[in-house]
């Protein structure tokens, strides 16, 4: 417990054993309530937990800093890392800006050799060389330029970013016995692009430490030259967990799932601990694969070792996604339950997963409790449950949901939710109508939607709305043979074989080659749900 004195003696043990947002939530309580927020050690603790202990913290963490009136070096420091190291390095950069700001003024900080690393780490990130050329100037000014951190980071900001021949000038003046200098150097190079001077960097390099080993394998793993990143790997002396997951990861980029799972099978044999990314770029590989045996294993591996915690939120949506995209939406719903933590985005991959497995019942089911569990849905989750609609013929609930997103939730309708409108009443038959709701579209109908029509006028035996359709699909220079073999087919169903003479004539004219086993029919839905789903 905390206790109100000159210094929190037991705070720290408190802090460390924070594992989540909601747990320095639960502690930021407490100490409102015990009124440590006027301690300003408290308020650095805070703030470090909240930015760097635990990840997604940061949010909350400038939350605290901004209700701060006189904010430390410690605090700023701590915040700019926070960033620096986040999905948003441009909160790193405007929080050195506030700070630069107010040096000047009554009560104001200075940065010193500890703010610049990562101010210039948030500015590579962000590829903004003009930024950091500012910042350079702030380092020259505030005499932090020989300083090793601060000057690595500027030859591996303007290698990667900024002035390749500021980058050169640094590193030849004194900096060429630092291990991290070349690892500067060559991640620039790297970045840029130039994978053939980092090569060169690095083979010319004297000491080469990990990262440098881990740059250059992931700069081939990118680019798909999986051969050369493995030929690296192999040499690598001492491997870590990155060097394991650029090489799983590229793998399954490149679609080579079973040399993902045998580095898997591998890592684990000589005792390499598998993090998050690596079971997410493997469950990637089972989704896409379509082997549910290995996604269970992978199951089975993460409840063994999150037994206590339970599952985190983004592990859990991954294998929801990767069940429904397996077809096991049995193991998909128990993931789904199982879950301790669920966010939007958990809710729409099992809605978006029962409705695109025809269990139209249970997904809209989930949608109505996702709604009275406060749940916001937004526009994927919409998607989905219009395709639920959709695939069950609930025309009446389709328009009832596409209101809803509109009316309620203030969710302008793009064309994906356009498309699954139309889709919906095609399939009902509606064909007349669907007509005229694209009239009604705000956005330009794509190829997907006309093409949607064409293969149900086919169903439906509908020769002048299939006409139509297909004078659409012509102004949208689409080329796809089935659209030319949907007319044609539709000619030839009700006995007008000119009609569909004249279709297979076009072909012949315009170069179009037909596509063998092509289907046409019934996929609209499906693409509108792949195109829209988060994982």
């Amino acid at each position: 417990m905390l206790r109100k004195s000159g210094t929190l003696r037991r705070q720290p043990a408190l802090w460390r054993r924070c594992r989540s947002l909601r747990q320095i939530k639960q502690v930021h309580a407490l100490m409102v309530l015990r009124g440590f927020l006027s301690d300003p050690s408290a308020l650095r603790e805070l703030i470090f937990a909240s930015a760097v202990a635990v990840r997604g913290g940061i949010a909350h963490a400038r939350l605290v800093f901004d209700r701060i009136p006189h904010p430390d070096r410690f605090m700023y420091n701590t915040l700019i890392r926070g960033a620096a190291h986040s999905d948003a390095p441009r909160d790193a950069v405007s929080i050195y800006a506030r700070m630069a700001r107010r040096r000047g003024d009554c009560g104001g900080v200075r940065p010193d050799k500890l703010t610049f690393p990562f101010v210039l780490r948030a500015c590579a990130a962000m590829g903004v060389g003009c930024t950091g050329a500012q910042v350079h100037a702030h380092v020259v000014k505030a005499g932090c330029e020989s300083d090793a951190f601060v000057r690595n980071a500027l030859i591996g900001m303007h290698a990667s970013c900024g002035d390749l021949g500021v980058a050169a000038a640094l590193f030849d003046s004194g900096a060429r016995g630092d291990a991290v200098a070349w690892s500067a150097m060559i991640s620039g190079c790297a970045r840029r692009g130039d994978i053939g001077a980092a090569r060169e960097l690095f083979d010319e390099s004297p000491v080469k430490d990990l990262v440098s080993w881990n740059v250059m394998i992931t700069a081939y793993a990118k680019r798909g030259e999986m051969a050369l990143a493995r030929e690296l790997f192999d040499r690598v002396p001492d491997r870590d967990v990155v060097s394991w997951n650029t090489m799983i990861s590229g793998f399954v980029r490149s679609g080579s799932h079973r040399h993902a799972m045998e580095l898997f099978e591998q890592m684990q044999c000589v005792g390499e601990k598998p993090d998050t990314v690596t079971v997410l770029s493997l469950l990637s590989a089972c989704a896409d694969s379509g082997d549910l045996d290995v996604g269970r294993r992978l199951h089975s591996y993460l409840s063994e070792r999150f037994s206590r915690t339970g599952l985190t939120t983004v592990l859990g949506n991954a294998l929801i996604d990767m069940y429904a995209k397996c077809g096991s939406m049995k193991n998909a719903h128990e993931a789904f339950w199982a879950m301790r933590d669920k966010d939007v985005s958990t809710w729409n991959s099992i809605i978006g997963g029962l409705a695109l497995h025809g269990h139209v019942n249970e997904s809209i089911d989930l949608f109505e409790k996702m709604l009275k569990g406060n749940v916001k849905p937004d526009e994927i989750t919409f998607v989905a449950v219009l395709v639920a609609c959709s695939h069950g013929g609930m025309v009446h609930k389709g328009h009832k949901y596409f209101n809803l997103m509109q009316q309620r939730y203030r969710i302008e309708p793009n064309v994906k939710h356009y498309g699954c409108m139309v889709d919906m009443l095609s399939r009902a038959g509606l064909l007349k109508e669907a007509f005229e709701f694209i009239d009604t579209m705000k956005v330009e109908p794509n190829s997907v939607i006309w093409r949607t029509l064409l293969g149900a006028c086919r169903i439906h035996g509908e020769v002048e709305l299939a006409e139509h359709a297909n004078r659409e699909l012509l102004k949208a220079k689409s080329d796809a043979s089935g659209d030319y073999v949907l007319l044609s087919n539709i000619y030839a169903s009700v006995g007008e074989w000119l009609g569909s003479e004249k279709m297979r004539k076009l072909m012949d004219d315009t170069g179009v080659n037909k596509e063998a086993g092509r289907a046409v029919i019934d996929g609209s839905s499906k693409d509108l749900m792949q195109s829209s789903r988060q994982f």
